[in-house]
């Protein structure tokens, strides 16, 4: 199955904040907030909605293409990334922007506060897919993730006058589109991905409820961080998927797309939604346990002793024989 993950690319810059940000939001204040955390360390990592998710599903086997825009200073992580099996051919280079930056504090909580500085992903909104699916033979499938809005809506339209089926993963951009952006990013969708605040959120501004938007989508994942996932289809009641539990996580950056990974991988496996949804729980959790987004290895004997213990046999032989392939 060949996957193009488009959105941003970007090099992340994590911290974190030793106390809880809720500790230091006063009630009657919130329209005149001003707060400064002092925070413990700094870790510069490569990141990127689009590339975290293109990196994860080469780690499973997978040879995705990344489409998206990035700066003169891309050299070095375009080597990383082709090293791990990601074909860079789509990517943009801009010759006055750098690559988007990321900066990120995350709390005792595990909550976060974050910046996203554009860069050179305004530039996306230039890349055409079309030239993009006839060089790489034909796309079976295109991840809208957060990235230049235009951009978003560009490859959604493009996918559906290309008669590609696209995943709708709108995430951070929800807040900077409006109700009928959205709707067209979301109308069609193969798959929509969202987190539990970013479903209440879509529903706000699409202004359609729950089983409008199912009615518009073949599948509706929702990632409900340690509560696992939801799996939701129209006329159907939603499944839901338990996390695999980390008992002392990391740093949280990149959880959903490293779900992403596993769950897209599943589903070009052949395997149903349900058992995606657990490989991209044992994914996700991996990637909890170390800092950044795209630092976690998969290491298969670990990943189907993480699904035994956390779904049964069944579940972890299913995947497992799929797994076996990446020794």
């Amino acid at each position: 199955m060949r996957i193009a993950t488009t959105g941003s690319i970007a090099t992340d810059h994590l911290m974190a904040f030793p106390g809880r940000f809720a500790e230091q939001l006063v009630a009657d204040r919130l329209s005149t907030i001003s707060l400064s955390f002092l925070v413990d360390g700094l870790e510069v990592r490569r990141g990127g909605v689009a590339a975290n998710i293109a990196l994860g599903l080469s780690r499973l086997g997978l040879a995705p293409l990344l489409v998206g825009a990035a700066g003169q200073d891309f050299a070095d992580y375009r080597l990383r990334l082709e090293d791990s099996g990601v074909d860079t051919s789509g990517v943009r280079i801009s010759a006055d922007l750098q690559t988007a930056r990321f900066v990120c504090t995350t709390d005792a909580d595990s909550n976060q506060i974050a910046s996203f500085y554009t860069g050179a992903m305004s530039e996306a909104r230039e890349i055409g897919l079309a030239p993009i699916a006839e060089r790489s033979g034909g796309l079976d499938l295109v991840v809208v993730s957060p990235n230049d809005p235009v951009a978003m809506l560009r490859h959604t339209a493009e996918c559906r006058s290309l008669g590609i089926p696209f995943a709708a993963d709108p995430g951070q951009q929800i807040a900077r589109l409006d109700g009928g952006e959205l709707r067209q990013l979301v109308d069609d969708a193969w798959v929509l991905f969202t987190n539990e605040y970013e479903a209440a959120l879509l529903a706000r501004h699409t202004g359609w409820t729950e089983d409008e938007i199912l009615a518009r989508v073949g599948t509706w994942i929702t990632t409900l961080g340690a509560d696992g996932v939801k799996v939701s289809r129209c006329g159907q009641q939603p499944v839901r998927i338990p996390a695999v539990a980390v008992p002392d996580p990391v740093e949280p950056t990149g959880l959903g797309d490293a779900f992403r990974a596993g769950f897209l991988a599943a589903v070009s496996w052949g395997l149903p939604a349900e058992s995606a949804a657990r490989l991209g729980c044992a994914v996700a959790s991996t990637a909890l346990r170390v800092v950044g987004p795209q630092d976690y290895r998969i290491e298969p004997d670990i990943l189907t002793a993480e699904l035994r213990r956390t779904y049964g046999t069944d579940a972890a032989t299913e995947l497992a024989a799929f797994l076996g392939r990446l020794k």
